[in-house]
C-alpha cells in the first residue's frame, strides 16, 4: 500500500516509516492469492504449535470463567512466575511489584518511552537495529541517536563508541542480545562495561531480551545482571511460539511503575486473562518444549549457514541466537528493498532488507530460520538457482 500525504492526518504519523517486512510479506501473500507458492523467510515468527501445556491452561481459564479485565499490571501468579525465571537464569531478584504485562513487548516500549522521554531526548541505538525501535522513540518526542556496529565486530557495541555519544546527553542506551536482525550476542564484558556508563546521572539502560532462552552457543546475560538501573522487555512470542497471544512484559525501577500503570489504565486497560494464565504455564511447565524448538532451530541454523556458504556468500561470524542470518548481498545491488523485491517476484522467496534495519545494514539481506528445514531446503534452491542467474 502506498503512502499518502493526508493534510488531515497528524505529522507524527505521517513521519512514521513502515515497517519494510510487513510490505514485503503481504507483497507475498498478493502472489499468494495469485497461484504462487512462496518460502517465507522474511518474518520472525516460531512455525512451531504453542506447548500443550500453555493451552491446556488457557483453556482452564476459559472454563472457569476467568475471562474478565485482571489487574492493571498483570495478574500476580504471572508476575510472580517472571520473578522465578529471572532468579533461576540470571540470579537476579526482582520484585512482582516492578512488572507490568501488556499485550506483547511493543505496548511495553509504547509505554516505557512515553513515560521516559521528554521531547528532544536522546536513546542511543545499534545501526543496524530492529526496525520499530526508531519510531517507538520518536513518537513521544524522543531522537534515535544511532552507533554503527560492524559485522567484522560481530556486530557488538563497542563501549568507546557509546562513550562518544556521551557529550549529548542521551536519556538512553538500547540493547538487544541476541539481536534481530543479527542473531549475535553482546559479550558480558561490553555489556558491563555499557552499563557501567548508566551509573550516578549517565543514561537509563533498556533492554529487549525478547530473543533470550534461544541461544545455541555461548550464553546470553540480562541487563539486570550488571545493573538495576534499567529496564527490560520480554515476552512469549519467540520463545514459546505464542506469537498470537500477544503477550509480553516489562521489568522497570518501581519510581516508573506507577506512571506507566496509569497509561496502560488508560490505553490498554489490562492483558487478555486466559492469556495471562498460558504465560504462568509457559514459564513453569514448558521447558521440555523450549528445549525441543531450540534444538530444531539449531539444526535449520547449520543447514542454513552451510547452504549459504556454499553458494560464496561471506558470513564472518555466525550468527549464536534468535533465528536470523544476516548476509551481505552488496555485490548483487547496494538497494536491499529492490533486491528483496525482485528475489520475491522472480524466485518466489521472502527475504527482508537490510534498510529496514538502519543504513548500517543497507546491502545486506535478513533470512529467518523460524521455518521448517523442508522449507529452508526449497528456499535454498531457489536462491541458488537466482544467484546463478544473475552470475551469467
Amino acid at each position: 500500500m502506498q503512502d499518502t500525504d493526508c493534510p488531515h492526518v497528524s505529522s507524527r504519523c505521517n513521519e512514521m516509516t513502515s515497517f519494510l517486512v510487513m510490505d514485503i510479506l503481504e507483497a507475498a501473500q498478493r502472489l499468494e492469492r495469485q497461484g504462487k507458492n512462496i518460502i517465507h523467510m522474511e518474518i520472525g515468527e516460531p512455525d512451531f504449535d504453542t506447548p500443550e501445556c500453555v493451552k491446556e491452561a488457557a483453556c482452564r481459564a476459559l472454563a472457569d470463567n476467568k475471562t474478565h479485565y485482571t489487574h492493571s499490571l498483570g495478574i500476580p501468579e504471572l508476575r510472580e512466575a517472571v520473578c522465578e525465571h529471572y532468579l533461576d537464569q540470571y540470579g537476579v531478584e526482582v520484585h512482582p511489584d516492578q512488572i507490568i504485562v501488556t499485550q506483547g513487548t511493543s505496548p511495553a516500549m509504547f509505554v516505557l518511552f512515553s513515560s521516559l522521554l521528554e521531547r528532544g531526548d536522546k536513546v542511543v541505538v545499534s545501526d543496524p537495529c530492529y526496525a520499530c525501535y526508531s519510531n517507538f522513540i520518536r513518537f513521544p518526542g524522543g531522537e534515535p541517536l544511532p552507533v554503527r556496529v560492524r559485522e567484522d565486530d560481530a556486530f557488538q557495541y563497542r563501549p568507546e563508541a557509546i562513550a562518544h555519544c556521551l557529550e549529548q546527553h542521551p536519556k538512553a542506551i538500547m540493547l538487544n542480545s541476541p539481536s534481530n536482525p543479527t542473531g549475535t550476542l553482546l559479550s558480558a564484558e561490553r555489556m558491563r562495561a555499557i552499563a557501567e556508563m548508566g551509573r550516578g546521572d549517565g543514561p537509563w539502560l533498556v533492554s529487549d531480551e525478547i530473543y533470550h532462552g534461544l541461544v545455541y552457543e555461548g550464553r546470553e546475560h540480562s541487563i539486570l545482571e550488571f545493573t538495576d538501573k534499567a529496564f527490560v522487555f520480554n515476552g512469549f512470542s519467540k520463545l514459546y511460539a505464542m506469537t498470537g497471544w500477544r503477550l509480553g512484559y516489562l521489568i522497570a525501577p518501581k519510581a516508573f511503575i506507577r506512571p506507566m500503570q496509569k497509561l496502560c489504565q488508560n490505553f490498554f486497560i489490562s492483558a487478555n486473562a486466559p492469556a495471562q494464565w498460558g504465560g504462568v504455564a509457559a514459564l513453569r511447565e514448558a521447558g521440555q518444549d523450549v528445549q525441543e524448538m531450540k534444538a530444531r532451530y539449531d539444526r535449520r541454523r547449520k543447514y542454513m549457514l552451510q547452504r549459504l556458504r556454499g553458494m560464496g556468500l561471506r558470513i564472518d561470524n555466525e550468527p549464536t541466537g534468535a533465528f536470523y542470518i544476516l548476509v551481505d548481498f552488496n555485490h548483487l545491488s547496494g538497494d536491499s528493498l529492490a533486491l528483496a523485491y525482485d528475489m520475491l517476484e522472480k524466485a518466489h522467496i521472502g527475504v527482508t532488507p537490510g534498510i529496514d534495519f538502519g543504513p548500517g545494514a543497507e546491502g545486506y539481506l535478513r533470512f529467518s530460520y523460524a521455518t521448517s528445514l523442508e522449507n529452508i531446503t526449497e528456499g535454498m534452491d531457489r536462491l541458488e538457482r537466482y544467484l546463478a542467474e544473475h552470475q551469467k
